[in-house]
Formats: C-alpha cells, structure tokens, sequence
C-alpha cells in the first residue's frame, strides 16, 4: 500500500479510471493497524488491477477532508472514476470483499 501525501497526487490517479483503494488511517489508531495488512491481503490476492493507497488522515487533513471523511478507519473505492464503494469503522471484511468482488467482475471479468 502506497502512503499517499499530496491530494493532487490522488486525484490524478483516480481520474485514469482504474479502480483505486483509498485506506484512511492514523498514527495512534490501533484497529487500522490491524485491519490494514486484511484489507491489503485480500485486495492483492483477488483484486490485481485495484491500486492500494493509504492516507495518515491526522496528518493529511487536507485530503481526509476532501473525501468528507470523519471516522477512522475509512475505505474508499472508485471505479471508472466514481466513488463505489465507503466503508467506515466497523468494517466487516468479508462483506467488504463481496461487495467490491461484485463491481469487480462486471469490470474486468468475462
């Protein structure tokens, strides 16, 4: 997962319109810490085209508050350039993963 640190940097790469991954975490956050080695496993293991980027959301305010996010852990996924996909706090990896499978299919299987 890339740490991301310049809002511009992100936006470019969802306006390509490959599906991105958007993690939003923090230094102090000990259920990120956990969640983000799952979340990083299953979308590299089932999801190859999705592009894994991770945002420090207390020290990136900027882009935390672009994305209107205000809980940590936050996901954001986009595909074709249009936010899918936003799971806060509680996630439920398993739920997380079905969901974003489904789009995934319609997009990239045959």
């Amino acid at each position: 997962m890339q740490e991301v640190k310049e809002l511009d940097f992100l936006i470019s790469k969802i306006n390509t319109g490959n599906p991105v991954l958007i993690y939003f975490s923090s230094e102090n956050c000990s259920v990120c810490k956990v969640l983000k080695p799952k979340i990083e496993n299953e979308i590299k293991n089932n999801f190859l085209k999705i592009e894994l980027f991770e945002v420090k959301a207390d020290l990136y305010k900027q882009i935390a508050s672009h994305f209107t996010i205000f809980s940590i852990p936050s996901i954001l996924v986009f595909f074709d350039k249009k936010e899918f996909n936003r799971q806060g706090r509680n996630i439920s990896v398993p739920m997380f993963i079905k969901d974003i499978k489904r789009v995934y299919e319609l997009f990239y299987m045959e």
